[in-house]
Order: structure tokens, then C-alpha cells, then sequence
């Protein structure tokens, strides 16, 4: 016997289990034994958890910390200690950023971890045990009841009224009733109604079924399969860090090999003499802080989103997030609040009752018109209250530290609870009174409680409203019972009509006074009809104003779920992802109906509608490849094991953090704590400022590092000695340098950030937008710095490098203010309106003060006291560097409108 079954959905019960040699009583231990030896257990394979050393170890796969400790290592060779100490520190600070960051979030996706139930009730030689879930093997009969998880897939031999919620596997949203009879091979997987599947769960009723399939012989399975088949790929921003890299190295090899060539062939300096000057300069010409601020830059971005429920699982996410071009959401849960609540109730010759309230919260009113009426003053309202109440089986459970109410059961039930509550009916209230109960029924469509009254008994019923409509021969009015009419009839089909076109879950409700002590599912006839409650899954009340966000910003959003498509579509217009004038006029496309198309209709499908329904696994990630082969960045949230291989397939994944599973989040680089929507265009925005604040400390950087290299070219060619030693120049770039560079990455967003269009997917940290404004800041720098040394060489070179070494200093702490918006004037977003910059600039003023001006420091660096005049001099033509960028940025502004 193979390890599947072929299509079981697709044979009848008394096949399956011939198929399977297994029979109604169970297998036999020793069978089961044999089984299990040939099967293995029922078990996915685990996902490795990386190893803490393995994580550090992934700091250093980066082309900016290869190029240090290649640095490092020339340092140690040419003997300068110090700057080799110095650049080990500096490699080491970055891993332990980058190490912290990655470990803190495991910890946090391990904490929102849920317990798994890992046993299973199975008929052994026709007794029941309850064993080990690993232990089922094919043939196994498995019973099912309220609220078991379901430890294998298996095919129904036998139920009632059972229903599954099966929301993590397919994206239906609501609870699927299932049936014993066979269906066609081709019905797809959420509507094989036989079949149960392994990580899903009994939502109500009983179930005998045989086991069709264990560990990755299952639907979820199969998804960890495709799972492992996925390629790891480098992240956007580590190929991005990876270019700049490569461009410091091209410039700082550039420079020491000029350096070389001018020395020994134009100043015919000795071989030895100019080769150690050249690897001082190469040394130079490395930012050697650029690794740590980058990864301070990301990890004060996964900060800010942890702050706005966005927890980082890969570092880099953070800054791929800001430039992603489309968004693949799920619907349940997080554009909806996976919460099923009545909106709307119809009373016949009474205008509807909208409902308000959020939720499982026990609080609303009801309105009519935009007035809040009484319930209590309504005898058929309070009727229809008091059978949602008491023909239920949920239960609410309130936590009264957070103050929040948990729902245990069906949600329809549990919807209708709440609504009754909202009216001031509880169904304890009324426990004593119930006789006789029928939990729903998927066959006959309604469920309903005897309850004895005063003087007589009721039967509460309810159910599907066209089922209820035909065995109901009457309707309540205010002047009491009268015979339901054939305009009535046609009033209440018209409202159901109408609540459907709109998604709601349509469910009507009566009664009739019964003399019996039990509940004849054949006597459920002649009822009084009451009314009829609307219900949805409402959208999250930020995902219209989130989904409106993302188009402001050049994003698409795109639905993909697999639930109904009328239920998607309605989601979807209301979020405002459907509904523009240029909207494409077939709004959503079904799995079945993409399957109809050949490449270049798919492509064009996906190009142009933005909601899919009724979609497997498989689909979700042929759409993620279809848009990434287009020249897309995608995101794509989700929280079910049949989202895992788009979510790990995205150039970012985002998992649900409170409704997702163990699969999802495992599969994500981003785990949202509260599962909404409007997180994930707040973790956009942060992404986009660290895109941001990446390019403007890259640039500040290597603005400092190309001034300090053209600036000892330029001397070499003069026939000047050195205007700076490897000593000083180490000060500059990790002390000056050091502390305004991180400050810089502190730099909030400026308003706009989200009115742009995304970043090109291939865009570069240094493109050829920031050239003008790198010539600008390194043509000053450069002048202004040489003219001072021309101006106290007349004295000693000391004097003259201390000179230089406080023009660049200050130069420097000017551009830092620049560099706080490309694009607009430090007047216009604050000058000082960035504490840690104002606080990082006066320490290095400070630290300035102390290195040249302290004797002991002063002798180590080799500079010479100035006067407190040359101070100010320097400071304020310095401070050119500042205007001339404000010019250019004003300019630049001009021009492009």
C-alpha cells in the first residue's frame, strides 16, 4: 500500500476503507505498529533553528565588513596598531547590532508561539484511545468533537452536524459544514466537504473518518514541501549595501593607486616610503563606520516598528519594506477584524435596525434613522433578541485584566450572543428553562432549543432565512401573531437579496409554541417568523484610510484569500481596493478562473484586477513569482499555513502575530502584534525612512572619506607634505564622524515620505541624484581645507594640519544638517528640531575643543593650539558648506517646478 491515497474525497466511505484494508471497528494495535514502522510518524519536518554562533556568524557575510577587515589587516602589516584595534572594535560593534537585533526578534516570534494539542482520539481494535497525534497512521479511525484539533487528513465515514474551521489551510473565514457523501476529482480542496485536514479545527458537532494521509503526506504537507523547495535569495538591501561596497572599494583602490603612481613617478618619492603612504590612504579612503551605522540606521528602524506592532524578523526587511511596489493582503483578519458581527436587523413592517458596536464587545446600540431606539420598548425586537440568546451554544469570555471578551464556539452563534447582549438578554439567564436542544444541522440548515415558559413551551428556531421563510406560516407584528402574506414574503426576500449583494451573512429567526418534551427535527414546521439578522466579518476601521495610504504612495494593493468571492469583493470596495474609475469592469477573479487562462491573459489579469478569490497555496505564490518577474517588490501578508510559501517566496513577508500560525510566521521577515492592515503601511513609511536615513549617512560618509582623499592627492600633486596623519584621519572618520553619522540615523520622516513614488527596485544607496550635491560639499571641503593649510604652513606643518584638521571637522558637522533631507531646507523642517543631532554636534564640537586644545591629547594627535579668533573664523567658513547646499536644494526646487 502506497503512503497517499489518490483523490479519497472521491470515493465513498465503504471504498475508502477498503482501499485502505482498515475497517469501521479500527485497526488492530499491531497493525497500527507495522503501519507506523512503514509510514514513519505523523510529523512535518522541522525548520533548523540557526544556532546563536550561526547567527553571528551572519553578520560578517557582508561586502562593507570585508573590505574592514581586509583594512584591519593592512593596518597590522604596515605596524599601524592603534587603527588596526580601532577597525576590529568597529567590525565587531556591527555584528553585535546586527546579533542582538535578530535574537531579540526570535525571542519574540518564539513568545507568540501558542500551544499545539499533539494527541488524538482513534478506535484500536474497537475500543477508544486517546494517543499520541505523531502515532496515526493510514486506516486509522479518528473521532472528531467540538473543538478537537485535527491531527491528520482524513476522510469523513461518518457525521453530524459537523463543522470545521479550516481558515488556516484554505482562508475560508467562516465555519465549513461538512458532509460523508463523495464529491468529483476535480472539486477543489475548500470544497471537499468529506474531508477533514491535519492543523484544523472542530468548530461544532461529531465526525468518524479515516485517515487519507500523515505527516507530509498531507495538505500541510505538501506546503511545508513547497516551503523547502523555495530558493533563499539575498535581501534588496543587502544586494544595495553590497554596491556600495564594491563603489568604496573602486574609489578607495582608485585613490591609493593614484597616490602611488603621482608619488614614485612625478614626486619620485622612494618605493617603500610611497607604498606606505598609498595603504595609509587606501585605509583612509574606507569608511570605516559605514557597517555600524548602517545596521544602527536598521535597527533604529526595527525599533520604531516594534513601537508601531511590526516585529523584525530579518534585519534587512526594514529598509526593503520602504521600497516595495505591491502588497499582497489576505482578507480575514487583517483587513477585516476576524470577528463576526450583526450590522443590520429586519423586523417585517419595520424599518431595519443598524447595529453598532466592534466585535466580541458586549456594547452598541440600536439605531433607526440615526436615532438611538430602546430595545427593551419593542416587544418583536426583544423576542428576536431573546431567541439569538437562548438558541445558541457559544460562549463570551471576558478577561477582565485587558478588559476583552474571547469567544468560544461557533462565530454565528457567537455573533448572535453578542447581539442579544447588546439588547440586555444573556442566555443564563434561561438555562433552567431549556428542555431540549438541536445544535445546527447542515442538512435541514437551522439549529433550535425548547424552553419552557410560563404556561407553555417554545421552540426557538434559527437558520438559513429561505429555509425558515418556507416552514413559517405566520409573523409576529406589534398587535401580536397574523398570517405571513405573500408581500411579505417578498419584502423579506428582497432585504436578504439585498444583505447578501453586500456579504453579510444572512440569518433569520422564529418560533412556535410546542407541546412536546422533545425536539422532532420532522415537526420544525409552522413556525411564527420574527425577523431576520444581518452579520459580516467587518472591515478593520483604519484599512480604507491604510489602503488609500498606499496608492498616495505608488503602491498596489492586491487581495488574494481563499475565501468566497462575493464576500472578497465586498471587503475589498469598501477598503477602497476596488472602486476607482479605471478599475478593470470584472472586478475579482476565482483559482478556476485563472486556471482558464493561458500566460499572457494571467499576466495581463494580474495587471490589471486587484481582488483573487477561492485561492490554494499554489495559486497565491504563482502570483507573488508572476509580479516579481514583472519588476515588482512585493510584500505579502498573511496568516495561514496556505499563505507560508507566497509569504516566504515575497521580497518581504508579514505574517499575523495573533491569529497567524507557527507555519506563517516561521515563513515572514515581519510579524505583526496586533494583525492589522494599517501596520503594515506603517511599517512602509518607517521602511522608506530608513531608506532614507541609509543614503543620507552613507553620503555623509563617503563625502568625508572622498574629501579627506581628494584632499592628499591634491597636496601630493602640490609637493605639499601630508595635511593629515592616518591618526588624525582615524579621528575624523570614527570620532567626528562616529557620533553625528549615528545621530543622523535617528532622522524622522519630513511629511512627504509617503507621497512619493516607491524607489526603483535596482536603486542604488549612491545614485547619480546626489553626484551634484557630492561635488558641491567636496569641492568646498577640499578648498576650504588646503587654503588653511597654505595659511599656517608659513608657521610649522602642525599648525597647519591642526588648521585643516579643524575645517574638515567643522565642514563636516555643517553637512550633517544638510544631509538631514536631500530635498528640503534644514530651515523648513527645523534646525534644531532633531534633539540627538543637536546633542551629537556638541559633543563633537566638545571633543574638537579637547583633542586640539588639551596638551596631553594635543601632543598624541600632533596639533598645535589656536586662538579662540581662528576658532570662530574657521567655524564660520566652515559654515559655507551649509549655505551653498541650501542654495543648490533651493535651486533644484525652482527648476523642477
Amino acid at each position: 500500500m502506497t503512503k497517499t491515497i489518490e483523490n479519497p474525497h472521491a470515493l465513498s466511505a465503504k471504498e475508502i476503507v477498503n482501499e485502505l484494508n482498515s475497517n469501521y471497528y479500527g485497526l488492530s494495535n499491531k497493525e497500527a505498529q507495522d503501519r507506523l514502522k512503514i509510514y514513519g510518524p505523523n510529523e512535518l519536518p522541522e525548520s533548523k533553528t540557526i544556532s546563536l554562533f550561526l547567527l553571528l556568524l551572519k553578520q560578517f557575510k557582508n561586502w562593507l565588513v570585508i573590505i574592514l577587515i581586509f583594512a584591519a589587516a593592512i593596518s597590522w602589516l604596515t605596524g599601524h596598531l592603534v587603527d588596526t584595534w580601532v577597525i576590529i572594535t568597529v567590525i565587531f560593534v556591527n555584528a553585535g547590532i546586527g546579533f542582538s537585533q535578530e535574537y531579540r526578534a526570535e525571542k519574540a516570534i518564539t513568545s507568540l508561539k501558542k500551544l499545539i494539542v499533539k494527541t488524538a482520539k482513534v478506535l484500536r481494535d474497537g475500543k477508544l484511545f486517546t494517543i499520541p497525534s505523531s502515532q496515526l497512521v493510514l486506516g486509522d479511525i479518528i473521532l472528531l468533537e467540538d473543538g478537537d484539533s485535527i491531527s491528520a487528513d482524513a476522510r469523513i465515514i461518518q457525521s453530524k452536524n459537523l463543522r470545521t474551521i479550516e481558515a488556516s489551510l484554505t482562508g475560508e473565514s467562516l465555519p465549513v459544514s461538512k458532509k460523508k457523501v463523495k464529491y468529483p476529482i476535480e472539486t477543489p480542496m475548500a470544497d471537499r466537504k468529506n474531508m477533514v485536514w491535519k492543523g484544523t479545527f472542530v468548530a461544532r458537532g461529531y465526525a468518524k473518518a479515516i485517515v487519507t494521509g500523515t505527516g507530509i503526506n498531507t495538505a500541510i504537507g505538501s506546503i511545508s514541501e513547497t516551503l523547502g523547495n523555495i530558493e533563499e535569495t539575498r535581501t534588496s538591501f543587502n544586494k544595495k549595501t553590497d554596491v556600495l561596497a564594491k563603489q568604496m572599494s573602486v574609489i578607495a583602490i582608485t585613490s591609493a593607486v593614484l597616490m602611488f603612481l603621482i608619488g614614485y613617478f612625478y614626486r619620485h618619492f622612494e618605493i617603500e616610503e610611497i607604498l606606505l603612504t598609498s595603504i595609509a590612504l587606501l585605509v583612509a579612503a574606507i569608511p570605516e563606520g559605514l557597517p555600524a551605522v548602517i545596521s544602527i540606521v536598521l535597527a533604529i528602524g526595527a525599533h520604531r516598528m516594534a513601537k508601531r506592532n511590526a516585529i523584525v524578523r530579518e534585519f534587512t526587511a526594514t529598509e526593503t519594506l520602504g521600497a516595495i511596489t505591491a502588497i499582497l493582503t489576505d482578507k480575514t483578519g487583517t483587513l477585516t477584524q476576524n470577528s463576526l458581527t450583526t450590522r443590520k436587523v429586519f423586523i417585517p413592517g419595520e424599518t431595519d435596525y443598524t447595529v453598532t458596536g466592534e466585535g466580541w464587545f458586549p456594547l452598541g446600540n440600536f439605531m433607526q434613522e440615526d436615532a438611538i431606539i430602546d430595545a427593551n420598548k419593542n416587544s418583536e425586537l426583544q423576542k428576536l433578541l431573546k431567541i439569538a440568546a437562548v438558541s445558541n451554544n457559544s460562549e463570551l469570555r471576558h478577561d477582565k485584566e485587558t478588559n476583552t471578551y474571547e469567544l468560544i464556539g461557533d462565530p454565528t452563534e457567537g455573533a448572535l450572543s453578542v447581539l442579544a447582549r447588546k439588547g440586555g438578554i444573556q442566555a443564563k439567564y434561561f438555562q433552567k428553562q431549556k428542555i431540549d436542544d438541536l445544535p445546527f444541522d447542515s442538512n435541514i440548515k437551522l439549529r433550535a432549543t425548547l424552553i419552557k415558559e410560563e404556561n407553555h413551551q417554545e421552540l426557538y428556531v434559527t437558520g438559513a432565512p429561505e429555509k425558515l421563510l418556507k416552514i413559517s406560516v405566520s409573523v409576529l407584528t406589534p398587535h401580536g401573531e397574523s398570517k405571513l402574506t405573500q408581500e411579505q414574503k417578498i419584502e423579506i426576500q428582497g432585504k436578504i437579496s439585498e444583505w447578501s449583494n453586500h456579504a453579510m451573512r444572512v440569518i433569520a429567526v422564529a418560533y412556535k409554541k410546542q407541546g412536546t418534551e422533545k425536539i422532532d427535527v420532522e415537526a420544525i414546521d409552522n413556525l411564527v417568523f420574527v425577523g431576520i439578522v444581518g452579520m459580516i466579518d467587518p472591515p478593520r476601521a483604519d484599512s480604507k484610510e491604510a489602503v488609500e495610504k498606499c496608492k498616495q504612495a505608488g503602491i498596489r494593493v492586491i487581495m488574494v484569500t481563499g475565501d468566497h468571492v462575493n464576500t472578497a469583493v465586498a471587503i475589498a470596495k469598501v477598503s477602497s481596493i476596488i472602486g476607482d474609475e479605471n478599475q478593470s469592469e470584472v472586478m475579482a477573479l476565482t483559482e478556476q478562473q485563472l486556471l482558464q487562462l493561458d500566460e499572457d491573459e494571467f499576466d495581463d489579469a494580474i495587471r490589471s484586477i486587484s481582488v483573487f478569490a477561492r485561492l490554494t497555496p499554489t495559486m497565491k505564490l504563482k502570483i507573488a513569482e508572476r509580479l516579481q518577474a514583472m519588476g515588482h517588490l512585493i510584500a505579502m501578508t498573511g496568516d495561514g499555513v496556505n499563505d507560508a510559501p507566497a509569504l516566504k517566496k515575497a521580497d518581504v513577508g508579514i505574517s499575523m502575530g495573533i491569529m497567524g500560525t507557527d507555519v506563517a510566521r516561521n515563513s515572514s521577515d515581519v510579524v505583526l502584534a496586533d494583525d492589522n492592515f494599517a501596520t503594515v503601511v506603517n511599517a512602509v513609511e518607517e521602511g522608506r525612512i530608513v531608506f532614507a536615513n541609509s543614503r543620507q549617512t552613507s553620503f555623509f560618509l563617503v563625502t568625508t572619506n572622498i574629501a579627506e582623499s581628494v584632499t592628499l592627492l591634491v597636496s601630493i600633486v602640490l609637493g605639499l607634505p601630508l595635511p593629515l596623519t592616518a591618526t588624525q584621519i582615524l579621528w575624523l572618520n570614527l570620532v567626528t564622524d562616529g557620533v553625528t553619522d549615528i545621530a543622523l540615523a535617528t532622522e524622522r520622516g519630513h511629511g512627504e515620505i509617503m507621497k512619493a513614488k516607491p524607489m526603483l527596485k535596482n536603486e542604488n544607496i549612491l545614485n547619480r541624484e546626489v553626484l551634484p550635491f557630492l561635488f558641491i560639499n567636496v569641492f568646498l571641503m577640499v578648498g576650504l581645507s588646503l587654503t588653511t593649510f597654505f595659511y599656517y604652513m608659513d608657521e610649522n606643518v602642525e599648525k597647519a594640519r591642526t588648521g585643516l584638521f579643524i575645517v574638515m571637522a567643522f565642514t563636516q558637522l555643517f553637512n550633517v544638517f544638510n544631509l538631514r533631507s536631500i530635498n528640503k531646507s534644514i530651515f523648513e523642517i527645523g534646525l534644531f528640531s532633531n534633539k540627538y543631532i543637536n546633542l551629537a554636534v556638541g559633543v563633537s564640537i566638545l571633543l574638537l575643543v579637547f583633542v586640539t586644545e588639551v596638551p596631553f591629547l594635543a601632543s598624541i594627535f600632533h596639533f598645535q593650539s589656536l586662538q579662540l579668533v581662528d576658532f570662530m573664523v574657521l567655524f564660520l567658513l566652515a559654515s559655507s558648506v551649509l549655505w551653498a547646499g541650501e542654495a543648490y536644494k533651493s535651486l533644484r526646487k525652482y527648476y523642477q517646478s
